[in-house]
C-alpha cells in the first residue's frame, strides 16, 4: 500500500468522528445519556489514535490536499464541547438559569480557544484547560453534585482556558508520558464502563474517574511548579 493511500485512511479515520458525534447527538436528543457518552468515548478513543497515525505516516507531506488539523478541531468542537454542553442543559443537572450560564460559558470561551495560536507550549502541552467538556460533563453525570458545585467547576475550568497554566496532552507531553498515557487510557475504559452501566451511582468507575480525572487536570501544572532540570 503506498504512502499516500495509508495517509489519505488516517484523514478518514478522522473523519469518522464526525458520525459518532451525530450518533451521539441523536442519542442526546432522545435523553439517552449513557449512549451519547459511550459514542463520545469511541469518539475520544478516534481522536486519542489518530493524531499518532497522522504523525506516522506524515499527512501533511502525502496527503496534503485535506487539512487534517482543521478537520480534528471542527471534530473536537462537536465531541469535546456543543454536545457535552448540550446534555448538561437538557439532563437536568444543571435547571434554570445555572444550565443557561454553564452552556454559555462552554461554547463562548472553547470557540475562542479553539482559534487560539497560542494553545500549545513548547513541549506539545497545552496553555489553559484544553476544552475537555466532554470528561468535564462525563464526570457531572457520573457523580451529580450539587448545582452550585458543577457551575463553580464550569466557571473556573472556562476561565482556566485563558490563564497561563499548563495541561498535558497524554500523547504528545513526553514529560511522565509513561504515566500519563495509562492515566488517559485508564480514563477512557473508566468513562465507557460508567456509560455502559448507566452511571449506577454505586459503581467503582466513579472512583476510577475521580482518580485519573484529577491525575490528568493537575500533573501539568505539577510539571510548571517543579520544572525539569
Amino acid at each position: 500500500m503506498t504512502k499516500r493511500y495509508l495517509a489519505l485512511y488516517v484523514h478518514l479515520l478522522t473523519a469518522t468522528g464526525a458520525v459518532f458525534a451525530m450518533l451521539a447527538m441523536l442519542a442526546a436528543v432522545e435523553g439517552k445519556w449513557d449512549l451519547m457518552f459511550l459514542w463520545l468515548v469511541v469518539a475520544f478513543f478516534v481522536d486519542g489514535i489518530d493524531g499518532p497515525l497522522a504523525r506516522k505516516f506524515d499527512v501533511k507531506t502525502h496527503a496534503p490536499e485535506f487539512d487534517g488539523v482543521l478537520l480534528d478541531l471542527i471534530i473536537d468542537y462537536l465531541t469535546y464541547v456543543f454536545i457535552p454542553a448540550f446534555a448538561l442543559f437538557k439532563s437536568g443537572l444543571m435547571d434554570g438559569w445555572t444550565g443557561w450560564v454553564a452552556i454559555i460559558l462552554i461554547t463562548f470561551a472553547s470557540a475562542l480557544y479553539f482559534c487560539d495560536t497560542r494553545m500549545k507550549t513548547k513541549d506539545n502541552s497545552f496553555s489553559g484547560f484544553p476544552g475537555c467538556w466532554n470528561m468535564v460533563v462525563l464526570v457531572i453525570f457520573a457523580l451529580e453534585p450539587n448545582f452550585w458545585v458543577s457551575l463553580t467547576l464550569v466557571s473556573v475550568l472556562a476561565v482556566a482556558m485563558f490563564l497561563p497554566l499548563k495541561f498535558v496532552h497524554p500523547v504528545r507531553t513526553e514529560r511522565w508520558r509513561s504515566v500519563t498515557l495509562p492515566m488517559a487510557l485508564a480514563w477512557t475504559f473508566f468513562a465507557g464502563w460508567a456509560a455502559w452501566v448507566g452511571f449506577h451511582p454505586e459503581s467503582w468507575a466513579h472512583w476510577g474517574l475521580v482518580v485519573t480525572s484529577i491525575y490528568l487536570v493537575f500533573t501539568g501544572i505539577a510539571q510548571q511548579l517543579f520544572p525539569q532540570r
